[in-house]
């Protein structure tokens, strides 16, 4: 019997974000610099930005014509420096991950007329007075000469608003139901293009709630949904019954309809999952953010 799915709405929040097109010459080469800039980039909680694989490219898509992957990077919108966040978040794991990694090369996604940073320049000054500008494959770009040949970048990188925040939960009878779920959950929803799922995996195992009884913590594990709280005294638990584990999946991406695109097809994936009860998801009653990812389509406004 399929999982029951709650009447209720994802709360995502305003982002800034930056996408950079990654290839080299050959996959193995390119998953390894994708997984090194994108890594410690999880939750804007304690992590300098939530980045993660968009989509996969074919080397017949890219400029150089060689394998590529677009990562997306951002950073809450609320933060009064959150372009100069973004920027070095970028410039930082650009120049330690992707020029550090063998054969690759990066290039802009989004549009770089108005909203941009010079990341491509701002790099190049590794190349110690001996970096130079160069039109490659029809885009400005910026070489930098390193042991293993050179390193070509593209001279600016566009950056726009997007969307953080979008989850779900997965209410298992047992642990292996809800993981089983969110598996098949966050695979779905990789697919939509525009969307990034910065959990290991796609998954969070422990998800949070905003606040904690400690000043210093902006954030705490969510002890109304633990289920080894439950009954424990000052608890108020809000597990439905039977569940014995909850797992999470988060989706950011470029905008409210991909948000919307990918959490449907995350649930249709998952709701068939043997002995899941329930599939729901975290809001604050508009307190986080003011986009809302309804888990019932026809609740959706126009």
């Amino acid at each position: 019997m399929p999982a029951t799915i709650d009447d209720t709405y994802a709360e995502a929040f305003r982002s800034i974000y930056a996408s950079v097109l990654i290839t080299a010459r050959d996959p193995y080469w390119l998953d390894r610099a994708v997984a090194a800039s994108t890594g410690n980039a999880s939750s804007a909680i304690m992590c300098d930005c939530e980045a993660g694989l968009d989509r996969l490219v074919p080397a017949t898509e890219t400029p150089d014509g060689r394998p590529g992957a677009i990562v997306q990077f951002h950073v809450p919108r609320f933060h009064k420096d959150r372009e100069q966040r973004l920027e070095r978040s970028v410039l930082v794991r650009v120049c330690q991950n992707v020029l550090t990694c063998p054969t690759t090369a990066a290039f802009n996604v989004l549009p770089a007329d108005e909203r941009w940073f010079p990341l491509g320049r701002k790099l190049a000054y590794f190349g110690d007075g001996h970096q130079y500008k160069a039109e490659r494959f029809g885009r400005r770009c910026r070489v930098v000469p390193i042991l293993s040949g050179e390193f070509v970048i593209e001279r600016r990188c566009g950056w726009a608003d997007g969307l953080m925040g979008g989850n779900l939960w997965f209410f298992g009878a047992t642990a292996d139901a809800a993981l089983d779920a969110a598996t098949r959950a966050a695979a779905a929803a990789a697919q939509t293009p525009g969307v990034i799922l910065p959990f290991p995996g796609g998954v969070a195992s422990s998800g949070s709630k905003a606040g904690s009884k400690y000043k210093f913590a902006v954030a705490s594990t969510y002890a109304e949904f633990c289920p080894t709280l439950r009954g424990k005294d000052g608890v108020a638990t809000r597990l439905p019954d039977g569940v014995a584990s909850v797992q999470e999946i988060i989706i950011n991406g470029a905008d409210l309809a991909t948000l919307i695109a990918a959490t449907q097809s995350a649930i249709a994936a998952a709701r068939d999952t043997p002995d899941l009860l329930t599939i729901s998801a975290g809001n604050y009653n508009g307190r986080l953010g003011k986009s809302f990812v309804y888990l019932h389509p026809d609740k959706q406004p126009k």
